[in-house]
């Protein structure tokens, strides 16, 4: 949420009175002019101040945009989605005149006054990006552009960023702030104000880690791979059959006549044998890797030494010395040397680093929520654990609660600092309150979403949905079956659409 004064208007002057005092009207003026210039973009949501964003919208099988407080910004009237790389940003991607055999579109730029801005370019469009698991998003603050067959990049202001003289410009996958150049047959790495990190020098460039600040591994005219970092020093000579995405503390993984082996900076071996495979290293090198043999898992030393016999079928790095394990597809927690920490009786862990604690989910969706010494401290269905803000969310009974990361209970109204209103249950039904406890909305829905960051709340009754405002109007009367809805979202009376990863809004 952004912050800002009271709206300012414009005085009415009383130009006899202002002879005697031009100078401090003009600075007045001034100082009004720039702070309704600063509003321009914002609006009120109740006692709260929210930034507008903007949002794809599909209704009768077209296409649009709406913003946060539920207004149509585009009409729906496109064939195809309309893109909106940034949501606090009023640039709007339309597509139009496809044709589906040749494979050719033409594309423009809206903004919410439905105006064509950066006419300048043959094409514009959003750079695409994906996780893992093929969660989408659309790089924020820039967008490919064309002129003639070549392309540059541009920023949601227009500015030129990358002239248009590449062959192509896409997003390195699962990384962020970090788009591939392609020019001569060459690839390199920008970031997205244009400025280039690696230059297109390379036949295939690719990420080392998990952000654009770890390193590339990048492969040379003579078709061998090294590593090169952020600020363009080489760390691993380009020499090898292949680079794994496999490292700790200049420690590399690397393939050589078609067997993995590990090496350092300098490119000495350090570990070449006793393993099919190494599948981590530890974070504290002394423990050694996470190997594979005979299709098991288990661990050695960087000198071969083994301390822990592949006899798991997966192993998986926790807090330091502690190792999530798993056994005939059930999943517990031993130390270094195999002893068992916690029993394999869930069908997942996973150790959250910046939260320090383990989360253990069983065959219902239930977790157990554990300290870093293996003491279960919360239980319940997980709905959000938020490391930014310190908090953990679970549905315990028919009850949603909060805590922090020492496990304490924390009420919904410490943690969901910018709501009007809060979910209350009495007697078996759910209503809403406002700040001072006092009831908005009586105890009558079977069922109710948290107020999103937009002021609207979901409400269930009879087995239909409905939509309340941040002053507690009912916006849609419970009318809908969301049965096949994954997420249950409002804006006004439009609702969040069934492909969740497409994030758009669909009129019911």
């Amino acid at each position: 949420m952004s912050n800002r004064g009271r709206r300012y208007e414009e005085p009415k002057l009383n130009i006899k009175k202002v002879i005697a005092v031009v100078v401090a009207i003009i600075v007045l003026i001034m100082f009004v002019f720039l702070i309704k210039g600063i509003l321009t973009k914002e609006e009120k949501s109740g006692n709260k101040i929210v930034s507008i964003s903007y949002f794809a919208a599909f209704k009768d099988n077209k296409w649009g945009v709406i913003n946060s407080e539920g207004n149509v910004v585009i009409d729906p009237s496109y064939q195809e989605m309309i893109i909106v790389p940034n949501s606090k940003n009023d640039v709007f991607l339309c597509t139009y005149d496809v044709n589906y055999e040749t494979g050719e579109y033409k594309t423009k730029v809206l903004n919410n006054k439905n105006e064509e801005i950066f006419k300048d370019y043959e094409k514009i469009e959003a750079i695409q990006n994906s996780d893992e698991n093929n969660n989408l998003w659309y790089e924020d603050n820039v967008l490919k552009v064309k002129k003639g067959e070549k392309y540059g990049l541009i920023n949601l202001s227009g500015k030129e960023l990358l002239k248009s003289e590449y062959t192509s410009i896409n997003a390195l996958k699962g990384i962020k702030n970090a788009i591939i150049i392609e020019k001569d047959g060459k690839f390199g790495i920008v970031d997205n104000e244009g400025k280039t990190i690696l230059d297109p020098i390379y036949l295939e460039v690719t990420n080392l880690g998990k952000d654009n600040k770890s390193g590339y591994i990048v492969k040379n005219e003579n078709g061998k791979y090294g590593i090169v970092d952020y600020s363009k020093t080489q760390i691993l000579e380009a020499k090898y059959d292949g680079v794994e995405r496999i490292y700790n503390n200049e420690l590399y993984v690397v393939i050589e006549g078609g067997k993995q082996k590990i090496v350092n900076k300098a490119g000495e071996d350090v570990l070449t044998e006793g393993f099919d495979e190494i599948k981590k290293i530890l974070k504290n090198q002394d423990l050694g890797v996470i190997y594979k043999a005979n299709e098991k898992y288990g661990v050695m030393t960087l000198s071969g030494d083994v301390t822990l016999e592949a006899n798991f079928d997966n192993l998986e790095e926790g807090k330091m010395g502690a190792l999530i394990a798993t056994k005939d597809s059930k999943v517990g927690i031993v130390d270094i040397s195999g002893s068992e920490k916690v029993p394999y009786q869930y069908n997942s862990i996973v150790y959250n680093e910046a939260a320090d604690i383990y989360i253990a989910e069983d065959e219902n969706i239930n977790s157990n929520i554990m300290d870093s010494t293996y003491n279960i401290k919360l239980t319940g269905i997980l709905i959000e654990l938020n490391t930014e803000k310190g908090f953990i969310k679970l549905k315990q009974g028919d009850l949603y609660k909060y805590y922090n990361f020492k496990f304490e209970e924390k009420d919904d109204k410490d943690i969901l600092i910018n709501n009007t209103l809060f979910l209350s249950k009495k007697d078996g039904k759910y209503g809403l309150l406002n700040e001072k406890g006092d009831v908005v909305v009586d105890y009558i829905y079977d069922d109710a979403t948290e107020q999103n960051v937009y002021g609207f709340v979901g409400v269930k009754k009879d087995g239909k949905w409905g939509c309340i405002d941040n002053k507690g109007n009912m916006v849609i009367e419970p009318t809908y079956n969301l049965d096949n809805y994954l997420i249950v979202d409002f804006i006004g009376r439009w609702h969040f659409g069934q492909d969740i990863n497409m994030k758009y809004y669909n009129q019911l």
